[in-house]
């Protein structure tokens, strides 16, 4: 059986844009990537979600522990061996607060992607694969406004500089962005129709990368 660790933040833990709440295990997109693979290759797949509410790439967060380099490590140790790490960061990392362009952000995602890459938490402490999945642009915001004082405009451009990073570090990527829009909701969030598109759409990715069980 193959390990898939999903890391992200809050559209990775299932975060509901109209009630505040959690989707159900079935519709975040996590589950249905599992579900995806084991209805093609049964009890081959394990698939682990680990998102966390505002969670950033490499950002010391003032209002929680949201930083995501610091608790990659452990994650990855805990579920080890692990054979891919899907990293879906960048979104809370263009809260005004931080002050970050998109590159920048970019940068922080593949910073995440070389420490998994050197960890050894790996199959027979070799290091596991990694898929670099870019969020897709804000929608409309409303809830969430204040918070993202001109991350609207930068994350129009999170998704190419996420992927130029990659391409150039020799990372498999995906952009969200391509299939997915967030909700007008609230703007940053997914609803339950786009958890589903994304989950389907990367077990294609899963099974590039990993190869037919």
């Amino acid at each position: 059986m193959k390990t898939i660790l999903c890391y992200g933040d809050s559209n990775t833990w299932g975060y509901d844009p109209e009630t505040a709440g959690r989707y159900p295990k079935g519709l975040r997109w996590p589950s249905v990537l599992a579900a995806s693979l084991d209805r093609q290759y049964p009890g081959q797949f394990e698939v682990i979600a680990e998102g966390q509410n505002g969670r950033t790439t490499v950002w010391d967060d003032p209002f929680g522990e949201k930083n995501g380099s610091k608790y990659l490590l452990p994650c990855l140790e805990t579920h080890m061996p692990v054979d891919l790490a899907v990293i879906m960061l960048g979104t809370n990392d263009l809260k005004n607060r931080f002050g970050v362009s998109s590159w920048d952000v970019a940068k922080g995602v593949a910073y995440l992607a070389g420490l998994a890459r050197l960890s050894g938490f790996g199959p027979g402490r070799t290091s596991p694969q990694v898929l670099v999945v870019a969020p897709p642009p804000f929608g409309r915001m409303n809830g969430f406004a204040q918070d993202f004082l001109g991350g609207a405009e930068k994350s129009l451009t999170l998704g190419r500089d996420i992927g130029t990073l990659a391409e150039q570090n020799g990372v498999p990527f995906f952009d969200a962005g391509s299939i997915l829009r967030s909700s007008d909701v609230d703007g940053i969030h997914l609803e339950s129709e786009e958890h589903a598109k994304l989950g389907k759409a990367l077990a294609g990715k899963v099974i590039e990368i990993l190869g037919r069980p």
